[in-house]
């Protein structure tokens, strides 16, 4: 059984004390940015000191079912249930205390894009957005279509999607925890609708996922980056559908932030001041990661995490539609239930590469520890 040292958990429950009393003092939400910052740590920890709590007491329940189990027999079957449950237990907190990802308990902004492929590649982009969309739904996050561009055969060419906790949630359950690894290209294998002759074509839909920034970031990376003085905001007519007022005015909303370049637009909602929340919004996220990519390459030459070097353009899954399969590419993870899978069934996927980058950070720190110090 793994064992957890007592020591290496008091100034996380310390920690832990003291967020709670901090939490409860009214003072603190007078600050919008230290009080998301407190909520997600205390949230963080919660998870991990009922985990400690929730061991301790089957520990204590094994030792005392153990000790009665030698003159007793329905003793001794409780002990070995008790022992299996301890040691699930010991893993879960084993997990909780292991390195993670700053931004794992964020929600997300998520761009999917068709590629190569045509109308197929926008059919199938589709198809990812409702599979997202459906697993949001079943770990009850919430789902916003901020833009989004269809196809002439109802497939889209491009979307953004905020995906959002309905909570302050642990890095272990956030949002980005989960979806973070879906971010790379997505090969289809299958007969377009298109297709007269019954041949299986290849189609690819690029998936990005960014931590969402919060308006209270700026206070931090962003304040100089967002000053009005380095944005350069432009209207113009919506061209797509959206009702009668999208058309008619000048609602449509395209930001660009002049020192970087990068731009962000929206006209799916029906005033300019929607459109333009929005456009913020999308802006404020890209920003964000581009700052944060820059502050990983000048600290270290090895990115913090795999899906953070992966380069976004690499092929990380295949969804093969003759044989129902699916297969990623990362993990070596295959299974033969691709319907399920497009149904927004991407429980065992997910897991997987959250292993491979468990197991990764694990050994990089256990790296870190064995390097030798300074002379």
């Amino acid at each position: 059984m793994s064992s957890i040292d007592e020591e290496r958990l008091a100034p996380l429950r310390a920690e832990h004390a003291r967020l709670q009393r901090e939490m409860a003092d009214p003072a603190l939400h007078e600050n919008a940015s230290r009080a998301r910052r407190v909520g997600r740590r205390y949230a963080e920890l919660e998870a991990v000191i009922g985990a400690a709590d929730e061991l301790r007491g089957l520990r204590a329940d094994l030792a005392a079912a153990e000790e009665l189990g030698g003159e007793d027999p329905e003793f001794a079957a409780e002990a070995d249930a008790l022992r299996v449950q301890a040691e699930r237990a010991a893993e879960r907190l084993e997990d909780l205390l292991a390195p993670r990802d700053p931004d794992d308990a964020r929600d997300v902004i998520m761009e999917i894009k068709a590629g190569a492929g045509g109308e197929e590649s926008a059919l199938f982009a589709a198809e990812l957005m409702r599979m997202y969309r459906a697993y949001a739904d079943s770990r009850g996050w919430r789902t916003e279509v901020l833009t989004a561009s269809e196809s002439e055969l109802g497939g889209v060419r491009d979307a953004t999607l905020a995906i959002t906790s309905r909570s302050a949630a642990s890095a272990a359950d956030g949002v980005f925890a989960h979806l973070k690894h879906e971010a790379g290209v997505h090969r289809v294998q299958r007969v377009p609708v298109t297709e007269s002759a019954g041949r299986v074509h290849t189609s690819a839909v690029g998936v990005l996922v960014l931590p969402e920034a919060d308006e209270t970031d700026e206070d931090e990376l962003l304040a100089e980056a967002m000053a009005p003085a380095n944005l350069r905001i432009d209207v113009y007519r919506s061209s797509g559908p959206g009702g009668q007022s999208v058309n008619t005015t000048d609602s449509a909303v395209r930001i660009t932030h002049v020192p970087t370049g990068i731009i962000a637009s929206c006209q799916d909602q029906k005033s300019q001041l929607q459109n333009k929340e929005q456009a913020l919004r999308i802006l404020r996220t890209r920003i964000l990661d581009v700052q944060r990519a820059q502050q990983d390459a000048e600290a270290s030459a090895v990115r913090r995490s795999q899906v953070r070097t992966v380069d976004r353009s690499e092929r990380i899954r295949t969804y093969n539609f003759p044989e129902s399969r699916v297969a990623d590419h990362r993990t070596g993870y295959k299974a033969g239930n691709l319907a399920a899978v497009l149904g927004g069934d991407l429980e065992e996927l997910i897991a997987s590469s959250r292993t491979a980058e468990r197991e990764a950070r694990l050994a990089d720190a256990a790296e870190g520890a064995d390097a030798p110090g300074p002379a």
